[in-house]
């Protein structure tokens, strides 16, 4: 409520006029420009057009303009303001001023910045915010349409920092906390974690910069891939090479896992596949993947339909403990196999087919699973 009343306070203050008056300067070129066809001469002409698609077409310091807008997402907030650096700084000191007086808080000022949106760029929820500017841009009528548009952005430093979780020591890594898991999850993984970055920045100008970090994250899942087989890259790129279609019809490369099951379709696991295209109006998501052992994982390894201990495809059931914890106490002898695999993988769950399941409270030995 308080947000709004500041916004309500300080929007009014801070708009007036309808539109910005003409530029004289861009009023007095368009003139000699039309002089210079009239005389016929197109040498004239045609250089008074090229000075003029570098004048702005109206006032931008006109006095009379002003406009202010506010956008509040949680505790995070953002102005934009069409206006004089002067009266920006005004506004800052009437909100730091409201904000200490009315809510007894305080704005920080390495996060409270006044930023130029033409040369520099505003961050705000992990987009980059900035106003683009391109002479060369025309309509059919020969007409500038990109100036002063806002533009999003991917922020270079996020794609650096997404790819550095797959790297160590200068080169892209492979995983050693998924080589417990079957190729299926491991692909699945790789996926939830690529899509969620994808889905929340498809709004960005550049989104195809996340090219990038799809490269990146290829090798890194080859890698991990080779390392549970005991193989090379290449022989995993081109065993589970595939081609999928985008919703747009287009054919795009990835890496694909099936997962065949009898009387039913078979399950599939890709990696890539997803088209980086600016969607201006794409519907993001703001919650981005956590991986954590809940029922999303328990129903796509469910669905699986596969002992995890013996590989059969027979009764399958889920066994739980209370805590990982359990799987340490001390006095006990050697751990049997399903314990390690469950110490392993940080999981207090293990699906398992029914004869697995029995032994498990029995205490007897499981089946050994046939290597994949």
């Amino acid at each position: 409520m308080e947000y709004w009343r500041a916004s309500q306070t300080l929007i009014p203050q801070y708009t007036r006029g309808d539109k910005r008056k003409i530029s004289r300067e861009h009023r007095r070129v368009s003139k000699q420009l039309y002089l210079a066809r009239q005389q016929g001469d197109r040498v004239g002409a045609k250089a008074w057009l090229k000075h003029r698609r570098t004048i702005p077409s109206i006032d931008p310091d006109d006095p009379g303009y002003r406009r202010l807008r506010y956008i509040r997402y949680a505790d995070d907030f953002l102005l934009g303001f069409a206006g004089p650096h002067s009266e920006a700084q005004e506004i800052k000191r009437l909100l730091t001023d409201w904000l200490q007086t009315k809510l007894r808080l305080t704005l920080s000022d390495e996060k409270t910045l006044i930023t130029h949106a033409t040369t520099q760029r505003a961050r705000f929820l992990g987009y980059e915010i900035t106003t683009a500017h391109a002479e060369d841009k025309l309509d059919h009528n020969g007409r500038r349409i990109v100036n002063g548009r806002i533009g999003l952005r991917v922020p270079a430093q996020v794609i650096e920092a997404k790819c550095a979780r797959y790297f160590k020591n200068g080169v892209t890594r492979h995983r050693p906390e998924l080589l417990k898991d079957s190729d299926y999850s491991i692909v699945v993984r790789y996926q939830q974690e690529y899509r969620g970055v994808v889905q929340y920045y498809l709004a960005a100008q550049n989104v195809s910069w996340l090219d990038k970090l799809h490269w990146v994250m290829r090798v890194s899942l080859l890698k991990t891939l080779a390392a549970k087989h005991r193989s090379t890259v290449t022989k995993m790129a081109t065993k589970y090479r595939a081609t999928t279609q985008t919703p747009s019809g287009k054919q795009l490369g990835c890496l694909e896992v099936r997962v065949e099951r009898e009387g039913k379709p078979p399950l599939i696991a890709r990696f890539g596949g997803i088209s980086l295209t600016w969607q201006p109006q794409a519907i993001l998501d703001d919650k981005p993947y956590v991986n954590k052992d809940g029922h999303t994982e328990i129903l796509q390894r469910l669905l699986a339909d596969v002992c995890e201990l013996c590989g059969s495809r027979e009764h399958i059931e889920v066994h739980h403990i209370r805590k990982l914890a359990d799987l340490k106490k001390r006095g006990r002898r050697e751990r049997p196999r399903w314990a390690q695999l469950m110490a392993a993988r940080q999981r207090k769950t293990l699906v398992v087919c029914r004869n697995c399941h029995d032994n498990i409270h029995a205490g007897r030995p499981t089946r050994q699973q046939a290597p994949e």
